[in-house]
């Protein structure tokens, strides 16, 4: 069973509407789980193009990515 830990929340956003960042445990690749703004418009949607229907667009602030910059950044130190 793959775990998720907590790594950081857009620090403007309100209490229940933060996006965020999780790292997971998985052992057979390093992979993140982002909460975000689910993505409805138009226009990106058309940029984008065709999602498959097991995946979603999300939104992030920069500075949810910051965590990811940090941790792996505090993993290259030890």
């Amino acid at each position: 069973m793959m775990r998720a830990r907590f790594l950081g929340k857009d620090p403007e956003s309100h209490v229940e509407h933060s996006p965020t960042l999780f790292a997971t445990d998985r052992t057979d690749r390093v992979t993140y789980i982002a909460q975000g703004w689910k993505v409805t418009d138009p226009q990106v949607l058309a940029d984008v193009g065709p999602v498959p229907d097991h995946e979603t667009l999300i939104e992030i602030p920069e500075e949810v990515l910051e965590f990811y910059a940090r941790r792996y950044l505090e993993e290259g130190e030890n």
